[in-house]
């Protein structure tokens, strides 16, 4: 066995080839390269060095996988009775898929492996373009799809755009995920004589005179510009699934998860009744990641993924919004909540009850809220609103009746009538329980700190203080509100 030495020509010209690289293949038994479409090869011819293309692979194979297969192991079958050098364009550790199959196979085959440092392409892109490395950059290859849904998110160098078939492939899936204009940098021969170097609307991609193996795209980092894109989100729950991630989220399951989404739309309601801006925001985000998580968890089951959360939803809204998206003309939101219940009907044809569509989980208030909208829909409701706050006092009437009588399984029962009856006044009025009784809390919340700094405040304790002048300062919290406001 011999061995094999990898080196690389550097990314264009002759002069960016290293002498060591130059004394490498002078010296050489066996000199192979990857390809000889590459500036350096006629430099090469000149200084007498003599060499085997591996261009043949690429006209025998359709699939590049198995050219660079094809190569790799015409390298090694090379290296049985010889001591080779393997040259390819640029850096050997940059973006050559040949070599890590090298590195890989050699190991395997306990064949000696030298690979000598090399200028690479990005060298050039660095200089010529003026990025610096170090804010962030990611090179990847034009037919990595999955890589260009992040277009946009970070600075981005695209290789291998090598013919103009390429080019438009690589236009068509960027317009999927960012605007047709978007400016995009055009880079060909880099380094060269013949540089091409311009800015140009993504649209004219695959229109340049020019495209070939030494052609390469940038795309900047587009700061509020582009499709939006929940690809980051998506990614980062499957890592945080797979082997290696998070012990924790690795244990959650659709039940396990249930208390934490409903916290967290609690906390979003919460920066809402408190007009928070920036907690609306990070709220936001919390309740989208639980979303992102759930559809993590059913496509993991084989059951859907989150793109098909996504098309349902937009399916479902634009057939239910035939007056924007169809032919369908409306006067009022009135009629287009009629239309939209009579569209709803049609989607839902499992259901047998006018209730059916509630869920039993939803929190109490909530649920009573919709047991009796989805009756009033049937004409099961009272038409005046004089008759719905008799019910009230009907039921607060039972309510003490119960009391009297100490047994508190009726007392329980009375309670929630009481409720039930209240819940159905506050939906004639027009208010949802659920929001109205969480401004409550929010309220008393604060009004209760309120109270308690002033306790603090005045080094006493709770103790100290009678019921008439706790009231008082409960007055004066209710006061400061009305001033803020």
């Amino acid at each position: 066995m011999g061995s094999i030495t990898i080196v690389g020509l550097g990314p264009g010209r002759s002069g960016q080839m290293t002498v060591e690289v130059l004394e490498t293949l002078k010296q050489a038994q066996t000199v192979i390269l990857r390809t000889k479409v590459h500036p350096t090869v006629a430099f090469l011819e000149q200084q007498g060095i003599k060499f085997i293309s591996c261009d043949n692979f690429y006209e025998k194979e359709k699939r590049f996988e198995q050219v660079y297969l094809d190569i790799c192991t015409y390298v090694l079958k090379a290296a049985e009775n010889a001591n080779v050098v393997y040259a390819v364009p640029g850096s050997p550790l940059v973006a050559e898929k040949t070599v890590v199959l090298l590195r890989e196979h050699c190991r395997q085959a306990n064949c000696p492996l030298t690979i000598l440092p090399a200028m690479s392409f990005l060298d050039l892109i660095y200089t010529s373009i003026g990025i610096d490395p170090i804010e962030g950059v990611r090179v990847i290859d034009a037919k990595d799809e999955r890589a260009l849904k992040d277009a946009g998110q970070y600075p981005l160098v695209i290789t291998q755009v090598y013919s103009q078939l390429v080019a438009s492939e690589l236009k068509i899936t960027l317009m999927e995920y960012l605007d047709d204009a978007t400016e995009i940098v055009f880079g060909r021969n880099l380094g060269l004589p013949e540089e091409e170097l311009r800015t140009i609307p993504l649209y004219e991609l695959d229109r340049q005179k020019y495209i070939d193996h030494l052609t390469t795209i940038y795309i900047p980092r587009l700061v509020g510009t582009g499709t939006l894109n929940l690809h980051p989100l998506v990614e980062l729950v499957k890592v945080l699934r797979e082997p290696g991630g998070c012990p924790w989220d690795q244990e959650q399951n659709h039940k396990t998860l249930r208390r934490e989404l409903v916290e967290e739309v609690y906390e979003l309601l919460e920066a809402i009744d408190d007009q928070d801006i920036k907690g609306l925001r990070e709220e936001l985000g919390d309740v989208l990641l639980q979303v992102a998580f759930h559809a993590r968890l059913a496509e993991e089951d084989g059951y859907f993924a989150m793109q098909d959360v996504i098309d349902d939803v937009v399916g479902k809204m634009i057939h239910r919004h035939p007056h924007v998206f169809g032919t369908i003309t409306v006067n009022s939101s009135a009629e287009v909540l009629q239309n939209w219940e009579i569209l709803k009907a049609e989607e839902k044809t499992e259901r047998k009850s006018a209730l059916d569509g509630v869920a039993k989980g939803l929190p109490a208030l909530m649920r009573a809220y919709k047991l009796q909208s989805k009756a009033a829909k049937v004409g099961f409701d009272w038409s005046e609103l004089a008759p719905v706050w008799a019910k009230v006092e009907e039921e607060v009437g039972e309510l003490r009746e119960a009391i009297s009588r100490q047994n508190s399984v009726d007392m329980e029962s009375e309670l929630g009538d009481l409720l039930f009856a209240l819940v159905n006044y506050g939906r004639h009025l027009g208010l949802e329980p659920e929001t109205a009784l969480n401004g409550t809390n929010n309220r008393f919340s604060r009004r209760f700190q309120f109270v308690e700094a002033a306790v603090r405040e005045n080094k006493r304790t709770w103790q100290d203080y009678s019921l008439d002048e706790l009231d008082k300062l409960w007055q004066e919290a209710k006061k400061s509100e009305k001033i803020r406001k």
